[in-house]
This record gives structure tokens, sequence and C-alpha cells, in this order.
């Protein structure tokens, strides 16, 4: 938690309270349902809770945002965005009712009133967004497949409508038929070794008819 404060000093007392139950919430949930690794859940706030606000280092969400979260798995990285960010809509969905029964829960708990969560396949979505976030559930290729038609027209934001995506590696083959795609590193934010090969993947998509 201590780590979250350091890098965001700027956090509301309901913020730094929703961000400090999520160390029980997480741990009482996995009891239950596994939605994190063994190993991982330890190192929570900084594999899961920091690498999904690594997000708000390369975009702070306008009020009235609406962001979709596709393969949220557990959360992430929507209900730590959501927290950050509570003037701006989520809609985190995944395909694994389990995983969203955590995420409703956790979303309740904390009383975030801006998180909408639904067992639902991305194509399947109705809408359009104004950022589609996501923690490396697929390749680039497969991942615009599903979510291009899904971008609002009108731009809020200094960054045009489009993908934020979390990857890790080497992504240059990857994002070979994507020029317009800019990657920045998380290194450049956070000092710990977790973040040496992460990345925020930032593909703007064109709105389409």
């Amino acid at each position: 938690m201590d780590e979250i404060l350091s890098y965001f000093p700027d956090l509301t007392d309901i913020q730094k309270e929703q961000f400090q139950k999520l160390d029980f919430l997480y741990h009482d949930w996995n009891e239950k349902i596994n939605v994190i690794s063994r190993k991982d859940i330890d190192s929570l706030y900084t594999k899961h809770v920091l690498h999904s606000l690594g997000i708000a280092k390369i975009m702070k969400f306008e009020p009235g945002s609406y962001v979709l979260d596709v393969g949220t798995g557990g959360g992430f990285p929507g209900i730590p965005l959501a927290i950050l960010f509570p003037e701006t809509r989520f809609y985190l969905i995944d395909v694994i009712a389990k995983k969203i029964k955590v995420v409703q829960g956790v979303a309740d708990a904390l009383g975030l009133k801006n998180v909408k969560a639904e067992q639902i396949r991305a194509e399947n979505v109705k809408g359009d967004f104004d950022f589609i976030v996501s923690r490396a559930v697929t390749n680039m290729p497969d991942f615009v497949s599903w979510v291009k038609t899904k971008i609002k027209k009108q731009h809020k934001h200094e960054l045009k409508n489009g993908i934020l995506y979390l990857k890790g590696g080497d992504l240059t083959e990857e994002l070979a038929d994507f020029p317009k795609a800019t990657q920045y590193d998380l290194a450049d934010f956070f000092k710990d070794e977790f973040f040496e090969t992460k990345k925020v993947v930032h593909l703007p998509l064109k709105f389409v008819v």
C-alpha cells in the first residue's frame, strides 16, 4: 500500500481506504475463487494494483469518460483505475462467470458506483467507449478485431480514443501492422524490477460506422 501512496500521493481519504481494502478483499475472495495465482497474491499491490495504475501514468481519464476493460479477470486493470478515477465509468467484462462474481463482490465492498461488471464476450458488447483497456489477454491483432467498432467518435483527451494495453517483453513483431501504436515503458515511472519489461501500448482507433 505504501508503494501506491509513493507514486500517487494526492489520493483522497476515501481512495486511500479503498486501496487499503484491496488486500483483505482479494485474499478473502482468493480463498473461495482462485483468480490470482498463489505466488502473486502476496505481491498484489506491485504486480496487480500498481501494474494496473501504469495506465494512469499515461492517461488521466476525464470526468464522464467511458472505459471498457476486456478480459478483466479479477478486476485488473479496471478496479484500481475505477478507484483512481471515480468520475469515469468502467465496464469490466470477462467470459468466465466466477471472475465476474469476484469483480462484482470487490466493487460492491468498495462502494464503487462507477463500475459495471458482466460476463460477456468483447465481440458482443454494445455501445462505444473513449478507451478500451486490457492486460495482455491476447495478441494485438486479435484484440483489435474484437473491439475496433466500439470507439467513440468524439475525442476529449490529448491521446486519441483507442486501446490502452498493458503488455510485456519485445512487441516489435506483434505491433508490426500497427505503425500508429506508441509504447510507454513503465520502468520510467515505477522503480520495482517487475516493471523492467512492462509497457503500456496506446493504439488509436478510428470511429467505425
